[in-house]
């Protein structure tokens, strides 16, 4: 069997030139941290993944602050400052937010007091984006940076998220974007690596994997490529809509994300859809791919309105740059034939295509 994976947006795979980078890394010995040459070799690498950051991310001037990624970003960025946030945002960020602010129908967000609010610019279930206000205190960018053509230094923002195995990087690495001059106090303390922001020797392999791979999704992206995705994405949403009659698409009524397809069918979970799907050979996700082993509904869709039953039985399908046209559509043929065979076993009497009794028109 053939697999096609459809979970890009829970992780990129990961691209040569990064795999490459941390290749080279890993045959330098020193530290950091030591003033002995071996010590600089090893903050060059450090150094010019840094640059590479900054300009892929349009953050050049600001302080990026290397973690173990987005998510001790977010705690690095949002813990202890008095935050608000909205019901849809990542757990890693609703963990450190009062999260009362408005989501209407369309999951957008409504954002009265920018400087004490946390907002995300897509999210990664259902692939919907936000109007970063001008002057907000943290955005997580970890799903829109390197699918769109966004800067942190456009935003406006204090500070941002993001993660290096969402551009094809390494996963355990990430970075926190601060306005040049912001202020921060360290959640981990010990000696003054990051500018005194994040102690603890710095993992070189992954940070020099994260460069590169930033590095090459700027250039991917300003060759037109997630265009590209986005025409596979919309004939892929055709074809299920035709094909299966009752489901629902999340968003499709503003701007999303290029690659992701959010389906509700309602009467069938999500995670036997998922489970379903993996017998057929393709890997998709019910949801945020941190929360993946709970069976729950969707907080984002229940924030949004949805009932609990709706919100339970989402599919999110993510698609990337290795993706064809006409694998997409076989996952969409594959995908029809699984979900009229499920409702039939689990609604006969509602069973698409299905014709009534007489006696029971």
């Amino acid at each position: 069997m053939t697999r096609l994976y459809l979970d890009w947006n829970a992780s990129a795979p990961l691209r040569p030139e990064a795999r490459a980078a941390m290749a080279a890394a890993m045959d330098l010995t020193g530290n950091a941290s030591s003033v002995h040459a071996e010590g600089r070799a090893v903050r060059g690498v450090i150094e010019r993944a840094r640059a590479q950051v900054a300009q892929a991310l349009g953050a050049e001037g600001a302080d990026i602050v290397f973690t173990a990624g987005a998510s001790e970003a977010a705690a690095l960025g949002c813990a202890d400052r008095g935050l608000h946030c909205a019901g849809i945002e990542h757990d890693a960020v609703s963990a450190w937010c009062a999260a009362d602010l408005p989501v209407d129908a369309a999951g957008k967000v409504t954002v009265a007091e920018p400087a004490r609010s946390a907002l995300q610019m897509a999210n990664s279930e259902t692939g919907i984006l936000q109007d970063v206000p001008q002057g907000l205190a943290v955005s997580d960018m970890t799903q829109a940076f390197g699918k769109l053509p966004v800067a942190f230094n456009w935003t406006g923002c204090t500070m941002a998220l993001a993660s290096a195995h969402k551009l094809g990087g390494p996963a355990g690495v990430g970075a926190l974007l601060l306005r040049q001059g912001t202020e921060i106090d360290a959640r981990i303390k010990g000696g003054g690596q990051e500018m005194g922001r994040r102690a603890g020797t710095e993992n070189v392999i992954g940070i020099a994997g994260f460069g590169a791979a930033a590095q090459a999704a700027a250039r991917d992206l300003a060759n037109g490529m997630w265009d590209r995705v986005a025409e596979i994405r919309n004939i892929l949403e055709q074809a299920l809509e035709a094909d299966c009659p009752g489901i629902i698409c999340i968003g499709k009524t503003v701007a999303r994300l290029p690659n992701t397809l959010c389906l509700v069918t309602p009467g069938w979970k999500g995670e036997t859809q998922v489970m379903a799907m993996d017998l057929a050979g393709y890997a998709v996700s019910a949801g945020s791919a941190c929360s993946s082993g709970k069976v729950a509904a969707s907080r984002v869709l229940a924030a949004m309105g949805l009932d609990a039953g709706a919100a339970g039985s989402a599919l999110r399908i993510s698609l990337g740059p290795a993706v064809t046209r006409d694998a997409a559509l076989r996952f969409g043929e594959s995908f029809a034939a699984a979900r009229k065979k499920a409702l039939a076993r689990i609604h006969p009497q509602d069973a698409p295509g299905r014709t009534q009794p007489a006696s029971a028109r």
